[in-house]
């Protein structure tokens, strides 16, 4: 059975719809990446799986468990609450909190619904994840004192801290130059091959053809190509993602 299924999600904003019927499957341990223009969809997706927006029709579903059926709406906070901890999201943006450390930027969330024996084990698992992104030295620095790649290895490390089903990224590396994109992709490449079961939206072909195990590439609103990401991305079936790719490449 898929870790996560997702069924015919549709949305739209203000009569214009931008999903119009997205349908997947991602096992578990394996990483899929969405590629495709600006506007195609592939954020709202995000943010739907991430209950940051509600689909209008649909249903999401994690480890057999339906966590969403637009056919009954969560009106319970609690409820939303859960199931958002099903998924870890990295946002374009970093989006740290400024007054608090990175150690601090990471166990903030954990520390919040934790009893009091659990909570030295949290300041230590923060420790370590910061230490996995190669941020040792970096614990008590506040946001301001980092580097943009740095600022998104804690934001990486913060939502692993909530140990999520699904790792989520919308265009991790859109806001960093090239030399601090490296760094980023690379935590990114040993999450993959250490299994992490992942999402990644990117416009980082390259990459997502050479992490990720399956690729979709969406256009307004539909799921228009997915397969094997080395396939699509080296030979696309549909004339359109080949336009897609072609202009990257030129």
């Amino acid at each position: 059975m898929p870790i996560l299924e997702v069924k015919n999600i549709k949305k739209s904003f203000d009569n214009t719809e931008i999903l119009k019927g997205i349908s997947f499957d991602l096992e578990e341990g394996q990483t899929i990446s969405i590629i495709g223009s600006s506007g195609s969809g592939k954020t709202t997706l995000l943010r739907c799986l991430n209950f940051l927006e509600t689909p209008d029709e649909g249903t999401i579903t994690v480890r057999g468990e339906k966590l969403f059926d637009a056919s009954t709406p969560i009106t319970d906070p609690e409820a939303l609450r859960k199931n958002r901890l099903h998924f870890g999201l990295v946002f374009q943006q970093f989006n740290l909190f400024p007054q608090y450390t990175a150690l601090e930027n990471v166990t903030l969330a954990p520390l919040m619904t934790a009893d009091t024996k659990n909570k030295e084990w949290i300041m230590e698992n923060g420790r370590s994840l910061l230490n996995q992104m190669g941020l040792a030295d970096r614990m008590d620095n506040y946001p301001h004192q980092l580097s943009g790649g740095q600022q998104q290895r804690v934001a990486i490390a913060r939502a692993l801290a909530l140990k999520p089903d699904i790792l989520c990224f919308d265009e991790p590396t859109s806001a960093l130059d090239p030399e601090l994109t490296g760094e980023v992709l690379r935590v990114i490449k040993r999450l993959a091959e250490r299994h992490t079961t992942m999402i990644i939206v990117t416009h980082e072909m390259t990459f997502a053809r050479d992490v990720a195990d399956e690729a979709i590439f969406m256009d307004d609103g539909i799921i228009l190509e997915k397969g094997p990401a080395k396939d699509l991305i080296n030979n696309p079936k549909e004339e359109r993602t080949r336009q897609f790719l072609s202009r990257l490449n030129s």
